[in-house]
């Protein structure tokens, strides 16, 4: 007796079926699945979540000098002539941003083994590479998701049945963040 759901699928087209559903689950809040699959899923999702619950204010705030070049009132770069060249001219500028523990990163790199990228395409500029935008699923983890749930011990998920499949009478289900 196996310990999970085969779905009809190898173990390939398994896995890549449950990582694309548990990150458009964690994207959306919400999707419409079958009821084997919904199960598989939801131990997927809850273990990332309580991941990233436990690991949600493990960080420190750094800061740190950045270089970043000057530019002028459209938008480009400046530039001076040093030596017969064109030199981009650079500021140096304080940033801030999080230093990870080494837990919090391990955590990190745990979920993106199970969640995809997802890309953004504007509806204006569709099939412009140039507004598209990468979505870490892993940081919508740790900074939405994990304060929600922050008080919450486990049952981060509902699934809700709709009713029957017309075509092969599967059982449809919801599955949402609770």
């Amino acid at each position: 007796m196996a310990g999970y759901r085969k779905l009809g699928r190898t173990s390939s087209q398994r896995k890549a079926l449950l990582r694309n559903q548990v990150t458009n689950l964690l994207y959306h809040g919400k999707i419409k699945t079958t009821e084997a699959k919904a199960k598989e899923i939801r131990s997927i999702a809850e273990h990332l979540i309580t991941m990233a619950v436990k690991e949600k204010d493990n960080y420190e705030m750094v800061t740190v000098k950045a270089k970043v070049a000057r530019k002028d009132k459209d938008g480009k770069r400046v530039k001076e002539v040093v030596d017969g060249k064109k030199v981009t001219v650079f500021d140096e500028v304080d940033k801030q941003i999080k230093k990870e523990a080494a837990s919090r990163l391990h955590a990190r790199r745990q979920m993106n083994k199970v969640l995809y990228g997802i890309t953004v395409v504007p509806t204006e500029a569709a099939g412009k590479k140039k507004n598209t935008k990468k979505i870490d699923v892993a940081d919508k983890l740790f900074d939405e998701i994990a304060p929600k749930y922050a008080d919450r011990k486990g049952g981060y998920t509902r699934i809700v049945k709709i009713g029957q499949r017309k075509g092969d009478a599967a059982m449809e289900v919801f599955i949402e963040l609770v």
